[in-house]
């Protein structure tokens, strides 16, 4: 089965039970009822997390069992002396016709006549001579602003009209769809002036206070901003529908699985929200072959239980498990993780199953290649190769052993490391990591010279533990020792010396480079020192590009008086947005040294991931350092694309304070910029960057990295 990266939610559903359905009006007449067309709210299990929207969830209930939500009833001709009319037959021009329209249990209307009944006698049109809205009780409302609302709602109904009962039908609903008003029934009463078309609607109550229940997890505040307005206000359904979706977008937008169930008017003006949130009832792990069967893994379910965010008890989020997803994912040792919901019988809850499927196995040989930024000359200039043997699924704890070799022209590293991601019995996410590393890497950066007959190496035996603990979202902090060992080298080319020490070409140990500078701190062949190390990390989407900043410290600890102390900041930032096709980035670094510290780890400026259009380290080596760049690239075509940048560094004039000033006995600038253009191309070992770029000095120079810029 191919690694799949994404998350994966298999559809399922929960059927929350809604209100009961509002009961018939029991008058002499029917009511036309208007209810929602599902008996269930349904939520649904997919991503898209497609919510029902714009459902009617009202039902109106009140102390006395009054009308439902939506009623019409029956529109009643009627002799105002001698009252309501038996249904018999009469002619046209009798004063005392009976005409009586009432809507059946399906919501159509119907026209009864003793003439006939029929589709005919629907079309058939009654004058109207006066239109009036009075209360349920045929009075005067005493709010004559509902009454212009209602009025306002008419289309066809006019004094001196001919209706339709069709068309007064439809102006009922136009009333109740006004949203004041939860009943409304036509009465046509015959008159000396003519037939007189009355309708007889009931407002709702003013709207007093609110009680939500189920909603643990919607703000109270968001509640009642949603209503404030509402206060001492004749409740408008419409209005309260907006609230309605406005919370259940609410809920949308953060994936969370809730949404308002139903709705109350009570007595005395009180609104009643019922909310349904799906809870978390349990969560469990199903180990899958290949083929999709249940298997048994070799991964412990309590290693990627405790990796997981969402717990028992929570309202279930989408967004938090797909980020348990990607988390599972990133433990390097599975192929394919999806997350199923599916109901918790009838208790409105989920029970969540996470099936994995792991890798065939979880160790084995890897090899790479790479290019060092230290090297600029050479048949082969800074290529590296890589050969490590790696177990990333000890014990079935996710427990992580490296051995590693890397070996190009000059660089040389032999690492040792063991990582425990997760420390057990530690509630706060603290890996451990514990290292031994022998390396040698080029010193030219700092200790090159113009004519290139010898270059530095850089010889250094460390072995160090970290321990590492996410902050807050999206930062990560490190904090560990280090102790280290340094020794120089003196390369010749087609010979490296192993020994310990610094040597000239005939084999006697040096202290010092081409140009007299010291190349250790103590004057001794090796310098020692015990560091203290902090990091703190914090990173936007994750993407690559995307904004990030890290500061780091490290402070030597004087175990013995001949040991190294010094203090040494350094911190980097990056920022990245779009304006159409084209992307905007801007990168910004800087640091600072104090204390006793050898001249090699000073810091370097020029290079690619520095000053473009300079070589590496040769725009100048200081105590302290800036530099910044601007970049914007534009598609090209599918995976390529163009750029333009343009660099700029300073030693902030702290090059003479570094031991043996390195950088002026090579009359290096202390400061300088460079600017051109590039091409890049998206691969899975991410943007490969190819630029020509012209410094200062008009001089050219390509340049070549893998990944974004630094």
């Amino acid at each position: 089965m191919p690694q799949n990266d994404d998350v994966r939610f298999i559809s399922s559903s929960i059927k929350i039970p809604a209100f009961s359905p509002p009961h018939q009006l029991k008058t002499p007449f029917h009511s036309l009822q208007l209810t929602p067309g599902n008996k269930f709210a349904k939520l649904p299990f997919n991503f898209n997390f497609d919510f029902v929207r714009n459902q009617s969830f009202f039902h109106r209930n009140k102390v006395s069992n009054k009308s439902p939500l939506f009623c019409s009833a029956s529109l009643v001709l009627s002799d105002t002396e001698t009252g309501p009319a038996p249904a018999q037959s009469k002619t046209a021009g009798d004063s005392g016709l009976a005409v009586q329209l009432r809507g059946d249990d399906s919501g159509s209307v119907t026209q009864s006549k003793n003439v006939g009944s029929g589709r005919a006698a629907e079309e058939e049109r009654v004058l109207i001579s006066e239109v009036f809205v009075r209360n349920k009780d045929g009075e005067e409302l005493e709010r004559k602003d509902l009454e212009g609302e209602a009025l306002n709602a008419l289309k066809a109904s006019r004094a001196n009209s001919a209706l339709t009962v069709r068309e007064v039908q439809e102006d009922v609903h136009r009333i109740i769809a006004s949203g004041y008003f939860m009943s409304c029934m036509p009465v046509a009463v015959d008159t000396r002036d003519g037939i007189r078309l009355i309708f007889q609607v009931e407002p709702n109550q003013e709207f007093q206070g609110l009680v939500c229940e189920g909603a643990n997890v919607l703000p109270s505040k968001f509640i009642e901003d949603a209503f404030r307005d509402g206060y001492g206000k004749v409740v408008n359904i419409r209005r309260l529908d907006e609230v309605i979706s406005s919370i259940n977008g609410w809920y949308m937008e953060r994936g969370l699985f809730g949404m308002v169930s139903g709705v109350d008017i009570l007595s005395g003006g009180m609104v009643k929200l019922q909310v349904s949130e799906a809870e978390v009832n349990n969560v469990s792990i199903r180990f899958l072959d290949k083929t999709g069967e249940p298997t048994v893994g070799k991964t412990r379910p309590e290693t990627i239980l405790r990796q997981l965010t969402t717990k028992k008890g929570q309202v279930y989020s989408m967004i938090q498990g797909k980020r348990d997803v990607d988390t599972v994912l990133a433990m390097g040792v599975m192929d394919d993780v999806s997350v199923i919901p599916q109901p918790a019988g009838d208790t409105g809850k989920v029970d969540l199953t996470m099936n994995v499927v792991e890798r065939k196995r979880g160790g084995g040989i890897s090899g790479g290649g790479g290019i060092s930024s230290g090297i600029t000359s050479g048949p082969l200039p800074g290529l590296i190769g890589s050969i490590a043997v790696h177990h990333k699924n000890l014990f079935g704890r996710n427990q992580k052993l490296n051995l590693s070799l890397e070996r190009g022209q000059i660089d040389s590293i032999f690492r040792i490391n063991y990582t425990d991601p997760w420390i057990e019995g530690d509630d706060k996410r603290t890996s451990r990591s514990i290292m031994i590393q022998n390396s040698r890497t080029p010193g030219n950066l700092v200790h090159g010279n113009e004519n290139h007959q010898n270059a530095l190496t850089i010889g250094r035996i460390t072995a160090g533990i970290d321990f590492s603990r996410p902050l807050r979202p999206k930062w990560n902090g490190t904090a560990g020792l280090v102790y280290h060992v340094r020794f120089r080298n003196l390369r010749y080319y087609g010979l490296i010396s192993h020994r310990a020490g610094a040597h000239d070409e005939k084999g006697s140990s040096i202290i010092r480079d081409f140009f007299g500078s010291p190349l250790t701190a103590s004057g001794k062949n090796n310098d020692d020192m015990l560091l203290a190390k902090l990091e703190t990390v914090y990173t936007g989407s994750g993407e690559p590009g995307s904004s990030m900043f890290v500061f780091n410290m490290d402070q030597g600890i004087p175990v013995s008086p001949e040991w190294l102390v010094f203090n040494r900041v350094n911190a980097r930032a990056r920022q990245s947005f779009s304006l159409g096709p084209a992307s905007f980035h801007f990168c910004l670094s800087g640091g600072h040294m104090a204390g006793k510290f050898p001249p090699h780890e000073a810091f370097p400026i020029g290079g690619t991931n520095s000053v473009r259009g300079y070589e590496e380290g040769t725009v100048g080596s200081g105590r302290s350092y800036v530099v910044g760049s601007g970049e914007i690239s534009f598609p090209v075509r599918g995976s390529l694309s163009g750029a333009v940048f343009a660099d700029y560094g300073t030693d902030l004039g702290s090059g003479p304070t570094v031991p043996g000033d390195p950088a002026g006995a090579r009359n290096k600038a202390g400061s300088g910029y460079g600017y051109g253009l590039g091409i890049r191309v998206d691969s899975p070992l991410g943007p490969l960057r190819l630029e020509y770029a012209f410094n200062d000095q008009r001089t050219g120079r390509f340049h070549f990295g893998i990944g974004p810029r630094n």
